[in-house]
């Protein structure tokens, strides 16, 4: 079984995002966590928005990348460039992919101009999960 690693700057909205979709595409092909560079907790927002597309992410933990140290991934995404350029080099042979996605959290104007900004990085997140493991797993 394959290990995958998501990492973004505060494991909080976007590698959260993509934790949920990469674990609903890849099913028993791989185990898939994710973790930020810090911790900010995992998005409200988030939560929400993926439940409306029947993935629940509401136990998922903002979780630190030292956390992880001890364990040989097979693959590496950083979907933002903050976490690309922090990352540290991993010592392993794990293959390293980049996407650098929006950040929804970032997004300002009404609740539903909030929502709208989150489901469109979450289509786009979606869709690369879904390419990532049809192509890699």
């Amino acid at each position: 079984m394959k290990k995958i690693l998501v990492l973004c700057t505060g494991n909080s909205c976007r590698s959260q995002i993509a934790e949920g979709y990469l674990r609903h595409f890849a099913g028993d092909k791989a185990t898939v966590y994710s973790a930020g560079v810090e911790t900010h907790g995992v998005n409200p927002k988030a939560i929400a928005i993926m439940e409306e597309d029947g993935i629940d992410i509401s136990n998922h933990t903002s979780n630190n990348l030292n956390e992880y140290g001890d364990i040989d991934f097979d693959f590496v995404i950083t979907v933002c460039d903050n976490a690309l350029e922090r990352c540290p080099c991993f010592p392993n042979n794990a293959k390293k992919f980049h996407h650098n996605f929006p950040d929804p959290a970032k997004a300002t104007g009404t609740d539903e101009q909030v929502l709208k900004a989150f489901r469109a990085v979450r289509e786009q997140i979606k869709t690369y999960a879904e390419n990532f493991v049809k192509e890699n797993l």
